[in-house]
């Protein structure tokens, strides 16, 4: 397996310090990474001719760094926002080619129409789905949707909507921490997710039960009420290194990505986590 790092992971940087994407990717490999996984590219954060120009920019700088694109993740509503967004991502999917990433991340939808049940929303779904990843394997890049978002987070209900769009193109970007933000453990979650691997997300939190007050600032419920934390990855109570040893045993040689999504400082964090990951993550 290689071991990237999200851009994500680099927000409170990017905003106290106005550092661009390049920058972002100079303290990646400078940390020792091996890949960047990109979020929803802005002319906000780097201005430039267009987004195309921008991508372009991007892709030659890793090449000359030699930092590869690991991945591209976008937003996306294909329940909410009505025919056009099968259009709207499809042009990101072109932009992730012009990265030069071999994965997109796209999510599925936030919300449930009133009186509108989980799996009546796959069903809706799943045809504009398939056409985004049909498209994208035109322009080599594979698609896949991640385990967050409340709506679709459980495992088996990721399964569902995969085996539904039932396109060869198609599968899973799982996140080792999010099955905590519906109360599932991942020990249960990875081997049902393990066969539709595409990409892996690895994340940590800091964890109170529901019964328990939440301690405040930089908390969030899950569905069931409990309390998380985003922290450094090993300092929380998400079993990272039994996730990637059974994704090494599943065969998997894909990437690994960090997201650190915590209240700790940016940078000292990011660099204590690819110390605790790499070893996990290194070949045998």
């Amino acid at each position: 397996m290689k071991l990237g790092v999200s851009s994500y992971s680099f927000s409170k940087y990017m905003e106290t310090t106005g550092a661009d994407y390049l920058q972002v990717c100079d303290h990646a490999k400078r940390i020792g990474f091996e890949g960047i996984e990109f979020i929803d590219l802005s002319l906000k954060v780097q201005p430039a001719e267009s987004l195309a120009a921008l991508a372009g920019i991007i892709r030659a700088h890793c090449e000359k760094i030699g930092l590869q694109v690991a991945a591209y993740t976008v937003g996306a509503d294909f329940l909410n926002r009505g025919p056009e967004e099968v259009n709207r991502v499809k042009s990101q999917v072109d932009i992730a080619a012009l990265l030069g990433a071999p994965v997109m991340r796209h999510d599925a939808a936030w919300s449930l129409p009133e009186g509108m049940t989980w799996r009546e929303a796959i069903e809706r779904m799943k045809e504009p789905i398939r056409e985004v990843a049909a498209y994208a394997q035109s322009k080599g890049v594979r698609t896949c949707t991640e385990n967050h978002g409340y709506i679709l987070q459980d495992s088996a209900r990721v399964e569902d909507l995969i085996r539904a769009v039932n396109h060869p193109n198609y599968g899973w970007l799982i996140d080792l921490g999010n099955f905590l933000c519906v109360d599932e453990p991942a020990l249960h979650a990875l081997p049902l997710a393990l066969p539709y691997v595409v990409h892996v997300h690895a994340k940590d939190f800091l964890y109170r039960p529901a019964w328990e007050n939440s301690p405040g600032q930089g908390w969030f419920d899950t569905r069931n009420g409990s309390h998380l934390r985003g922290t450094v990855a090993g300092h929380g109570v998400v079993p990272i290194a039994w996730c990637l040893e059974t994704v090494k045993k599943s065969g998997y040689q894909g990437w690994v990505s960090y997201e650190f999504e915590g209240m700790e400082d940016c940078l000292p964090a990011i660099e204590a986590a690819y110390a605790y990951l790499r070893p996990m993550v290194a070949a045998e």
